[in-house]
């Protein structure tokens, strides 16, 4: 072995023993996987897919026992679950932003799927910017490893070969891939949980797909494309204010509404219960409606 490879090896195995220290194991009934201590008083995060019932869950803390753990809430847009168990001697890891790190960067996954913490050793694969789940939720980066996802894995921390966690290690949010949900995403889903016990997002009760504006109304409106309706709930908030099937949204307050993604990222908590104008093409004519959205309680309703 090469002193490169002998201080690789010294580094991994010392990231493994100080961040190991700070996951846990989840049973929740037929589904089981990892989690990452949150706060000295008992949150833990876990990845919402391996919760399979909401009561009778488990976590297998550091120091060996197994208690009874609480779900606060759950977001699977993100992928995300936040429980809460009453156990003593609960420390948390060091986190770390993704200021610095690069694709080729040496990182690790660690999961406790039995008693003793379990770690897999990968590379950065992908790091890019602010993007959007496929349930319509901003994770501020996209954070792609090749560590291979052993079972019990998902909801363990990806960490770097100094044990500093830069996130949650997940392969339910993209499929084929192992990603990590980053350090400013869980800070802001795991305020929501702990404030609502879940995220609270805008509807308006419709479903959409991207379409081509005629010709001539591309220079007039803006934009080349923008939402087709193709489904209305009667009782929804869009229903309710006039929209209706064949209208083809462009706007949102103001705001181009071109693919569905600029939908979901407009349809925020803030939206709830505040009328906002949105602007369609209906027969070749620009109409604006008032609509006032509700709370989405699906994951996919826009």
């Amino acid at each position: 072995m090469t002193q490169a490879h002998a201080t690789l090896s010294d580094l991994a195995a010392a990231a493994v023993e100080a961040a190991g220290r700070h996951v846990v194991r989840i049973d929740a009934r037929r589904r089981s996987g990892s989690g990452i201590i949150w706060s000295a008083d008992g949150l833990v995060v876990t990845a919402d897919h391996v919760i399979h019932r909401e009561d009778g869950i488990t976590v297998g803390v550091p120091a060996g026992d197994t208690v009874p753990a609480v779900l606060v809430g759950r977001d699977p847009t993100t992928d995300v679950a936040l429980l809460r168990v009453e156990a003593a001697g609960l420390g948390v890891p060091v986190w770390r932003d993704l200021d610095g790190a690069k694709v080729g960067h040496v990182v690790l996954a660690l999961g406790r799927p039995g008693r003793t913490v379990r770690a897999a050793l990968g590379i950065l694969s992908a790091i890019g910017g602010a993007w959007r789940t496929q349930g319509g939720a901003a994770v501020e980066h996209y954070v792609e490893t090749d560590a291979r996802a052993l079972a019990g894995f998902s909801g363990g921390p990806l960490v770097d070969t100094a044990g500093r966690v830069l996130g949650l290690y997940t392969a339910g949010l993209v499929r084929g891939a192992a990603l990590a949900v980053p350090l400013g995403t869980l800070r802001r889903v795991v305020d929501a949980l702990r404030a609502h016990g879940r995220i609270r997002r805008a509807y308006l009760g419709i479903a959409t797909h991207a379409a081509a504006l005629p010709a001539a109304l591309r220079d007039q409106v803006g934009q080349r494309t923008g939402l087709l309706v193709f489904s209305v709930e009667p009782d929804g908030p869009a229903g309710r204010a006039g929209v209706v099937l064949g209208d083809t949204i462009v706007a949102l307050d103001g705001h181009p509404v071109r693919r569905v993604d600029d939908l979901w990222g407009l349809l925020d908590e803030g939206r709830i219960g505040a009328a906002v104008t949105v602007r369609v093409v209906r027969a070749g004519q620009i109409q604006d409606l008032a609509v006032v959205p509700a709370e989405r309680r699906g994951a996919r309703a826009e």
